[in-house]
């Protein structure tokens, strides 16, 4: 897509810190966003702000704990007092802290996914939402999974977060449709960085997901970058409600 499609907007992305996260920070900043960058890793914040403000756009790192939800409602206070308002949000942070089977799930891993996964994400896009509702637009996106949508065994705590992301994506659509805010979501796969790379540490595990995926290889970046421009930009100005999965063909 052309370099200036989001000339002029302002995102927050959230867990952007490392990872897909990160990988997506930058590939909205080539494409003319600023930035307003959260994680609990500030240090690595400030390092990515440095890179984003080479490529000449604005930045603002911040420092925020999705489990705390006065964290959240700090940190969009602090991006519309910078920039004047909200024109996007990538809703990327998210854990899975165990790669286990359901029975050796321990509380503080299901607690510890949900409210970082779904809790978190939900009061980000409502806190989001309540400046965008003023404006009368917006862009919302969230992070699911293909996890959200087949089943993945050892990660099922991630899982049924990532389902409900995509449930919640849907709903909060249809409730913001009205004021002309899209929501949406996008679903990776098993990609070189992020929550898979422990996954990917092993050689067997590896060659079994490059087995099942039909484009035959595990994600990349780049690959994510277009659809998330793609559904910040005005391009899709008439799509809601919908989960594109970045995904190989995993999930079909």
């Amino acid at each position: 897509m052309d370099k200036k499609t989001l000339e002029g907007k302002v995102a927050i992305v959230t867990g952007s810190s490392r990872g897909l996260g990160r990988g997506m920070a930058i590939g909205l900043a080539e494409h003319g966003a600023d930035l307003v960058l959260t994680s609990r890793k500030l240090e690595l914040n400030e390092q990515l702000a440095a890179e984003v403000r080479k490529l000449g756009r604005r930045v603002l790192p911040l420092k925020c704990d999705l489990q705390n939800v006065n964290e959240i409602e700090d940190v969009v206070q602090a991006a519309v007092e910078e920039f004047g308002r909200v024109d996007i949000l990538l809703n990327n942070a998210g854990t899975s802290p165990v790669f286990t089977s359901a029975v050796q799930v321990e509380e503080w891993a299901w607690d510890k996914i949900l409210d970082t996964n779904l809790k978190g994400l939900f009061f980000f896009a409502t806190a989001v939402a309540r400046r965008m509702i003023e404006r009368g637009k917006g862009k919302i996106i969230n992070v699911t999974s293909a996890a959200g949508n087949a089943g993945s065994q050892m990660l099922a705590p991630y899982g049924a977060s990532k389902a409900a992301v995509i449930q919640l994506t849907r709903t909060l659509a249809i409730e913001l449709a009205p004021h002309n805010i899209n929501v949406n979501a996008i679903g990776p796969s098993f990609f070189e960085v992020g929550v898979s790379e422990p996954i990917l540490a092993s050689p067997e595990m590896t060659e079994t997901i490059v087995s099942r995926t039909p484009l035959g290889r595990i994600g990349k970046i780049e690959d994510l970058v277009g659809p998330v421009v793609f559904l910040s930009s005005e391009d899709s100005d008439f799509i809601t409600g919908q989960t594109l999965f970045v995904d190989g063909g995993w999930v079909a």
